[in-house]
């Protein structure tokens, strides 16, 4: 779009009263935000930004991510000028149960908005998947026209937030030119001004991080265009546009004060704000040229929108084999066999199932065009990397394998923009002990819904000589607490690829996967098993006719569980084994289903971890075998002996507590 001369003013001020009105009508929420980006947000909107109500999906539209989400009028206000599917009647309802303007914007609740934001520095983390994806999208089909421009809002908060330099210095090391971020820099926090703890060079540390710096004066809207024709015109590198701005612009008591950062003006002071704007003091008032402002810009946007569908048009008659490529990526298209051919490459030989999942992935890449992977620095120990398409680098945007270095908050919030954009389906790994880096956007991934392969690997004890500084405990029952999240601890081949199948096809959250260090026995499957029955979240292993006990475990305590049932049985104790890969998805299994892998003997849990969670199945917290502490630094079976992971004391604990 052609930035003009136009005055914004109208459109500006008309986003600080519905900010003011909404908040002070909630009694809750954070108005001085979006009256101090007012300005930079019309120009951005009216004059740049790609967007369409009519298909707010539309591939060709750019992407705006609100990072500070508590500034969520901000983005609300813009939705309903643009005549997205929010009503001054949604405005009205802001903070409400089950309103389309929840506090903070959540993907999938309001049409129009991008991610979930509210946790600082996470949007700003999507923003820079986003324009990776897009950047992958362009160079995998050649095609110009499936990919966008991002445009992020961040202010203070986010920019303290250690994950926005972790997010940054990737973006700037990748030269993402399709990433414009404009800081709202009002110098203000909830407490106070940012001298209070901080005062470091925000220009200095993103240029040299590699981004290309401009500053503007954030309610000059010609400063403003200025900067956005600057940033989207030929750079090379991504954009930090400094928007000077004062908080709460028009109060005439409380702007340039932590006072209207998170709580209404009041009354009084909303109208004398309104006078000193020269508004009418009517609540929810929209200005008629506020309006014609944006359906100028929405009829500009139909005819690009237009435009971009014939264009793709004639590219896909004319390219039909980027176009299949596309259409399988778009729509994450995977085989009807994908599980029987990843249970072929996964093999069944006695392999640490980390080792068993990087042949696993060779396959899935081959098979899953829509597909990427990497790793926070750790491949050789994580066997993540897509072998045949090669790294993704500044000078090779084909590649599927993401470096994320050693940074695994962004990596994780990196990875659900990537999945946002749409189309990819991102995995990404560490060590399992560092998943504590990455909760918040596990967490987000899970309340979004969208699909994202967590991959962990070294995950027990039998870490061994890293000591207990490497030794998860505590995680994965921490991470099972996260709803909607699926926790894949496979516990050999066919059930390393059904972990793998279940992630690249599950439509409604994210998958983790606990994969071991150490190698893992080949079980004693019998010939009625199928990798389907790994699908379904626990299947009996191994039966025994008069169970006395049932033993239940994971990943690489499966094994174990097997010797000490074979020890148990010995000993007139018939016990049986069942395998519980994931508990999330056996939960889901119709009653008579999950009785009949559970069985009517006494059940026993068996995990190198806290054990409380195992109480749901087990009753009993004496029959929860796990870990409690931390671990030890020594070879690995002498960790596992010390704290009785062996078949004996396996055994023995299954006899004191029947």
């Amino acid at each position: 779009m052609t930035a003009t001369t136009q005055d914004l003013s109208p459109v500006a001020n008309t986003i600080r009263g519905l900010a003011m009105d909404a908040v002070q009508k909630a009694n809750s929420g954070h108005p001085g935000m979006p009256m101090g980006m007012a300005e930079v947000a019309a120009v951005l909107w009216t004059e740049f930004l790609r967007w369409s109500p009519e298909e707010p999906e539309w591939q060709g539209r750019d992407r705006f991510v609100l990072s500070g989400g508590h500034g969520s009028m901000l983005l609300y206000s813009l939705l309903h000028l643009a005549d997205y599917p929010v009503s001054i009647d949604d405005l009205k309802n802001f903070r409400q149960l089950h309103s389309k303007t929840p506090g903070h914007p959540e993907y999938g609740d309001t049409v129009g908005v991008e991610t979930t934001t509210g946790p600082l520095g996470q949007g700003f983390g999507n923003a820079v998947g986003m324009a990776i994806a897009s950047k992958m999208a362009v160079a995998r089909t050649g095609n110009e026209l499936v990919g966008s421009r991002v445009f992020v809002t961040v202010g203070d908060g986010d920019l303290m937030e250690g994950i926005c330099y972790e997010a940054a210095s990737i973006a700037g090391h990748l030269g993402l030119n399709n990433l414009v971020c404009l800081w709202d820099d009002n110098h203000i926090t909830i407490e106070g001004h940012t001298d209070l703890a901080t005062s470091e060079d925000i220009q200095k540390r993103f240029e040299s991080q590699g981004w290309a710096v401009q500053r503007a004066n954030g309610h000059d809207t010609e400063s403003i265009r200025k900067a956005l024709a600057a940033a989207t015109n030929g750079n090379t590198q991504p954009t930090l546009i400094c928007c000077k701005t004062t908080i709460g612009k028009g109060s005439p008591n409380k702007a340039d004060s932590h006072d209207v950062h998170g709580a209404p003006l009041g009354g009084d002071e909303i109208k004398l704000t309104k006078k000193a704007l020269g508004m009418p003091e009517e609540d929810f008032y929209v200005d008629e040229r506020a309006r014609e402002a944006f359906r100028a810009a929405k009829a500009s946007n139909e005819v690009l929108r237009q435009q971009w569908h014939k264009d793709m048009q004639s590219w896909q008659a004319a390219n039909p084999e980027p176009a299949k490529l596309w259409q399988a990526i778009s729509n994450r298209e995977t085989p009807s066999d994908l599980l029987e051919q990843l249970t072929a490459a996964a093999g069944n030989e006695a392999k640490a199932t980390r080792a068993i999942s990087g042949a696993v992935i060779q396959k899935a890449a081959e098979l899953v065009p829509a597909m990427v992977s990497g790793s926070a620095d750790l491949d050789g120990s994580t066997k993540t990397r897509i072998k045949a398409d090669g790294s993704f680098l500044k000078d090779n945007l084909t590649g599927r394998t993401m470096h994320y270095g050693i940074r695994e908050h962004a990596m994780g919030a990196v990875m659900n923009g990537i999945s946002l954009f749409g189309g990819f389906l991102p995995a990404g790994s560490t060590f399992l002990v560092f998943a504590d880096y990455m909760r918040t956007p596990i967490r987000l991934a899970s309340l979004m819904k969208i699909s994202c392969a967590f991959v962990f690997t070294h995950d027990s004890l039998m870490v061994g000589e890293d000591g207990p500084t490497h030794q998860p405990v505590e995680h994965l029952a921490t991470l099972r607490a996260i709803p909607n999240l699926h926790v894949f601890r496979p516990a050999d081949g066919p059930e390393t690829a059904a972990a793998w199948t279940h992630s690249l096809t599950r439509k409604d959250g994210p998958v983790m996967m606990s994969l071991t260090r150490q190698s893992v026995p080949v079980l004693p499957h019998g010939d009625s098993f199928t990798s389907k029955d790994v699908m379904r979240g626990g299947y009996t292993l191994v039966d025994a006719a008069g169970a006395k006990a049932t033993i239940v475990a994971t990943g690489a305590e499966v094994g174990l569980a097997v010797e000490a049932a074979k020890q148990l049985s010995g000993e007139g104790i018939p016990t049986r084994v069942v395998s519980m890969p994931c508990l999330e998805l056996f939960q889901e299994q119709d009653k008579g289903y999950i009785a009949s892998v559970l069985g009517d003997a006494a059940v026993f849990s068996l995990e190198m971890g806290r054990p409380e969670w195992w109480c749901q199945l087990t009753g009993r917290f004496d029959r929860c075998i796990g870990q409690s502490g931390f671990g030890a630094s020594a070879p690995a079976k002498d960790v596992a002996a010390h704290f009785g992971f062996t078949p004996d004391a396996v055994a023995a604990r299954v006899k004191a507590a029947l």
